[in-house]
């Protein structure tokens, strides 16, 4: 259960009445990745092998679920239970977190220590979307994608409480569509359904209602997802990582319009 009634009063048009309203329920949960505690989702419960299967590739512990012998979810203990092959060789206690680090909030994205392990990762495997100049979209397939994400977010629609994250492919179809009330959850949902589902992210367009922030470019250049798009604004950050990766940074689609912040060459009229 992650959503509930609740009485309100609501002041409309100078009448107040009391009426019902629907709000998500946010719940913390434990990863646990091969018997040891990793860190502590404040999430929406919902979706939870994807976001636990997301979140363990965008920080470059896990590259495909062939990495993965088993995802186990616990709700009554609100627990995730991952258990990886031997051949990954991970050992939790060489990523020296601390304990604040092992909380991942609703509202900060990411903190330092996961940041580092996908900088790493990054360097270690040079994902990147530069050089793919040969990727090019129609401007309307960018419009329609948002507004095809829009009516799959049906929690943001019934509470107006949560972000969402939708990857299409390169000619419009929708891959995948998640929610949570993080929007960086939202994304690490669906690049976890796409990896569950042993899809690629090749051409992919990653769309989103969040902020485009550097923790949320990150998790695109990891997944080397070459445009992303969003309702919202980009920040400095997402757009200085857009630049150096080679991604296409679109922010502020809505309606007719849209702002391209970076490599504006892959998006044609």
């Amino acid at each position: 259960m992650f959503k509930r009634s609740v009485n309100i009063t609501r002041i409309k048009k100078n009448e107040k009445t009391d009426e019902k309203d629907t709000v998500l329920i946010e719940s913390p949960i434990d990863l646990i990745v091969n018997s040891e505690p990793l860190v502590n989702i404040i999430c929406l419960p919902s979706d939870l092998k994807e976001l636990a299967l997301g979140f363990l590739f965008s920080i470059g512990i896990v590259n495909s679920i062939e990495n993965v012998k088993e995802i186990k979810v616990d709700e009554l203990t609100n627990k995730i239970n991952v258990i990886l092959h031997d051949s990954i060789g991970f050992n939790v206690q060489n990523l020296n977190l601390n304990p604040v680090s092992r909380v991942v909030d609703t509202t900060c994205g990411i903190s330092s220590p996961w940041r580092d392990l996908i900088k790493k990762a990054l360097d270690e495997s040079k994902n990147s979307a530069e050089g793919r100049e040969d990727i090019k979209v129609k401007s309307d397939l960018i419009f329609s994608s948002i507004k095809e994400m829009q009516k799959h977010t049906t929690l943001y629609r019934e509470t107006g409480g949560c972000h969402g994250a939708a990857i299409f492919d390169n000619e419009g179809r929708l891959l995948g569509c998640k929610e949570d009330i993080g929007r960086h959850n939202a994304i690490d949902k669906v690049i976890g359904d796409l990896l569950l589902k042993k899809q690629d992210f090749n051409d992919v367009i990653l769309t989103s209602t969040g902020r485009l922030t550097g923790d949320t470019v990150l998790k695109a250049i990891r997944a080397k997802i070459p445009i992303v798009v969003s309702l919202s604004a980009a920040v400095e950050s997402g757009i200085r990582l857009a630049f150096v990766y080679g991604i296409t940074l679109i922010g502020f689609v809505r309606g007719s319009r849209m702002n391209i912040y970076t490599h504006s060459n892959r998006i044609e009229l």
